[in-house]
């Protein structure tokens, strides 16, 4: 379930950003079509975001601040990024002291 997670983050971060270019170019350039389309693409792609950040909470140990922070982090872009790279790391999981 945390890789999963992880990969809606990642998608719900690049879909916010592409919807964000979307509607520049529908106030910019006229193109109407891009937001009515995305718009609700994006909306699903987010409440699966926020299922799966409900269901993994206890899994990885946050607590209610951090799944605050988690929720919050998703209407900020790439915010899901930053919840994808910082807070997901399973708990008692080793990780290398030597820098990759």
């Amino acid at each position: 379930m945390i890789r999963w997670f992880r990969g809606v983050a990642v998608v719900e971060a690049v879909s916010y950003l592409v919807l964000l270019a979307a509607s520049v170019a529908k106030h910019v350039f006229g193109a109407h079509g891009l937001v009515e389309t995305l718009g609700p693409v994006h909306g699903v792609i987010f409440l699966a975001y926020l299922g799966l950040a409900l269901a993994v909470r206890r899994p990885l140990g946050w607590d209610s601040t951090t799944t605050g922070t988690v929720v919050i982090a998703a209407v900020i872009p790439l915010g899901a990024l930053w919840v994808e790279r910082r807070l997901t790391d399973e708990p008692g999981r080793q990780q290398s002291a030597e820098p990759a």
